[in-house]
């Protein structure tokens, strides 16, 4: 909010609107304001807000990016506003200073696609570094000679560091209006991959079993079509039950893959990389996965006696662990940590959880030397002397 302007009167010389909408909300960050249910202008050079006491404007050249955020239960549609820091010598507003570097306008009667469409077109028009390149042009030509020379010294100077920083401010607004484009272009893909994925399925007879299971490792390389947010589902303990589908549904076969267990923070890993831009926050993830054993889901949180966290088969019991670890053992005659990681294919970290729990049931027996820690078979429970 500190980036917006007190203002007065209509539209400027060379300015004019591309879309204005009412009953708009204007928030700080995520933060509600008391500017509410006002109308909303997007023109050439700004972005204007006004109700019955106010009107407040933000420069357009202080746009980096936006993007559309769907409405849910209760709750309105919104577009966040990226902005640039605030310039040294800015204009006073609404606000002295604000620690979040984006706005967003909600729309409680709809319209919140037209603004971000009619707002992308105004960014890439430029319409307010055109005037601004016209006036400089204009005042060149009408200044005395000698004033153009003397703008060769320091004031020159000074004048192509703007310039330069302009254009590379430019650029940069340029680079994310490409970002948007190709977030917007990846969830089409994903569309259409489920449609693709579903005809598959209705014609399986008509492809080759090889073709198709080519043809799905393409499909799941583009991540989740539709992961869950808190724009969607809210905040709260809904958002957490459904995540906690989302996990179980993208991470079961992995951790099977895995042995049975998956690290915690590997499993973060493979979320967030799946979802894509849609990243999950570490807390979430874990509330979600406190969700996962009462939810019924075939897979479940585990946590050590050590504090190691990870993600669990239902069907993977500590028998079954204990069982194959202590075969592993006794085929080696000896394994560490990172002996038994290789040959299962898992962390050495979740390789030695396995070894501390087979040691507590007696299983097998370590041997703790300069050499490092090694685990040996329990001959005190399968020898008799």
């Amino acid at each position: 909010m500190d980036r917006f302007v007190w203002v007065t009167g209509g539209i400027q010389f060379n300015e004019a609107i591309f879309y204005t909408k009412n009953a708009v909300r204007i928030y700080d960050g995520d933060d509600k304001t008391s500017y509410d249910d006002g109308t909303v202008k997007v023109t050439t050079h700004r972005i204007i807000w006004t109700d019955a006491k106010y009107q407040i404007a933000l420069p357009m050249e202080l746009v980096v990016y936006s993007e559309k955020h769907s409405g849910g239960f209760g709750k309105s549609p919104k577009v966040s506003v990226h902005l640039q820091a605030p310039p040294v010598n800015k204009v006073p507003g609404p606000v002295s200073r604000s620690q979040n570097s984006f706005i967003k306008f909600s729309f409680k009667d709809g319209g919140e696609s037209e603004f971000h469409n009619q707002l992308q077109a105004a960014i890439q028009k430029q319409g307010w570094v055109q005037q601004s390149i016209s006036s400089s042009s204009s005042s060149l030509k009408s200044a005395p000679m000698g004033t153009r020379t003397r703008a060769a010294g320091i004031v020159g100077i000074e004048r192509k560091i703007e310039e330069k920083q302009k254009k590379t401010d430019q650029n940069i607004s340029v680079a994310f209006q490409d970002l948007t484009k190709l977030m917007e272009k990846a969830k089409e893909m994903v569309a259409l991959s489920s449609n693709i994925a579903t005809k598959i399925k209705d014609k399986k007879g008509d492809i080759t079993d090889d073709e198709t299971v080519k043809f799905k490792s393409y499909l799941l390389s583009l991540g989740i079509p539709n992961p869950v947010t808190k724009e969607t589902h809210g905040s709260g303990t809904h958002y957490h039950m459904q995540l906690a589908h989302e996990v179980c549904k993208s991470l079961d076969k992995a951790v099977g893959e895995c042995g049975g267990m998956m690290l915690l923070s590997d499993a973060y890993c493979r979320i967030n990389r799946a979802r894509g831009m849609e990243l999950l926050s570490p807390e979430d993830l874990l509330n979600a996965c406190k969700m996962l054993d009462n939810l019924n889901l075939s897979l479940k949180l585990r946590t050590f006696a050590t504090g190691v966290a990870v993600l669990q088969l239902q069907s993977h019991s500590d028998d079954l662990i204990i069982e194959q670890t202590t075969q592993l053992v006794e085929e080696s005659t000896s394994l560490s940590a990172q002996e038994l990681a290789n040959l299962v294919n898992i962390s050495v970290l979740l390789a030695k959880e396995r070894l501390l729990l087979t040691e507590s049931v007696g299983g097998v027996c370590r041997d703790d030397s300069d050499e490092g820690l090694r685990f040996f078979p329990n001959l005190f429970l399968t020898k008799v002397v």
